[in-house]
């Protein structure tokens, strides 16, 4: 059987874009991983980032499904610690009820956002120290067995939407296993702890009513194009618009201080983070796929298209689709 792949979906807002051009954006990209055969589509809480339009992640999931017909959606994920659990149970029992087997439910504990804006967001950082208890309360919460006498979450309830850890730490993998749920890790931009934290997943995994086994989702980048040149020129583009996001502030730069950037520490940095690309024609990238699902012990793939437009973006999930074997 062909390895699954799905799509991590960071809705960016381009240079001399909207956020309504970047949810446009991601409408589109979702109707064609849906044909070409990709299993999901995830998008992430963030906050406080210009250039990341899926702040309100439920709100994002609902538009692309009522514009989609089969495709499973979900987050990738919700910060657990930002909300309360009957709120994320009433969210996702809402989208589960409107479209019934489509939709997904991953749980990260970090802020998804910088010091100031966790303190917008009535989030203290002891938040985190409860996350395991949240988790359990939300699953009662979509099970129909509320940990909490006489509080039901209507819709939700009884909905049994599937969860999902996500982590790029040993913390995560160590909660997923004890709860017998699947286990995503963030290795697109948090790559050292992956083999350590897959292994002590899959050791320690205790199967649950959701899971009788364990199952492992790895992140890349992944940038297919044409012509090799044509993705090496859109993955310097990709770490360019890093520098831009990230050490730049937000400030005019042209491609020569860029690169000047990425030459130094900081840069360094940046191209570790993203230790994990394929980059280059359909059949580099799909070498380069399976030789990463072998490395990760992965049973899925989840792709952050890293092309620096929707255009290409779309481009390279129809290459890597064809490349990967995916059914249409």
């Amino acid at each position: 059987m062909v390895l699954p792949l799905s799509i991590l979906d960071l809705a960016y807002i381009r240079d001399g874009g909207t956020a309504s051009d970047s949810l446009a954006a991601s409408v589109a990209l979702a109707q064609r991983a849906e044909e070409l055969g990709y299993r999901r589509v995830w998008y992430a809480e963030h906050h406080n980032m210009r250039y990341i339009a899926s702040s309100a992640t439920s709100v994002v999931i609902a538009h692309v499904a009522a514009h989609t017909r089969t495709i499973r959606l979900g987050s990738g994920g919700i910060m657990l610690p930002n909300h309360s659990p009957l709120t994320i149970a009433e969210q996702f029992g809402t989208l589960e009820s409107l479209h019934p087997g489509r939709i997904d439910l991953g749980l990260g504990r970090a802020p998804g956002s910088d010091q100031q804006t966790m303190r917008a967001l009535r989030r203290t950082p002891t938040s985190a120290d409860a996350f395991p208890q949240d988790v359990l309360e939300l699953q009662g919460y979509l099970r129909g067995e509320s940990r909490i006498p006489g509080v039901d979450a209507v819709p939700g309830k009884g909905t049994d939407v599937p969860l999902y850890i996500l982590g790029s730490s040993l913390f995560g993998a160590q909660l997923a296993a004890a709860l017998g749920l699947p286990y995503a890790f963030a290795s697109h931009f948090a790559p050292d702890a992956l083999e350590e934290a897959v292994a002590l997943y899959r050791r320690d995994f205790r199967p649950s009513a959701q899971l009788d086994r364990p199952y492992v989702m790895a992140a890349l980048n992944v940038i297919a194009a044409d012509t090799t040149e044509e993705a090496r020129e859109q993955q310097l583009a990709a770490l360019r618009l890093r520098v831009h996001n990230f050490l730049a502030a937000g400030r005019p730069y042209d491609e020569e201080e860029a690169d000047m950037l990425l030459a130094s520490p900081a840069g360094h940095q940046i191209r570790r983070m993203t230790k994990y690309f394929a980059a280059g024609d359909p059949a580099q990238v799909a070498a380069y796929v399976a030789e990463f699902a072998e490395h990760a012990q992965a049973d899925e793939l989840i792709v952050s298209l890293a092309a620096p437009d929707a255009k290409a973006s779309i481009r390279s999930a129809e290459l890597l689709a064809e490349a990967h074997g995916l059914s249409t």
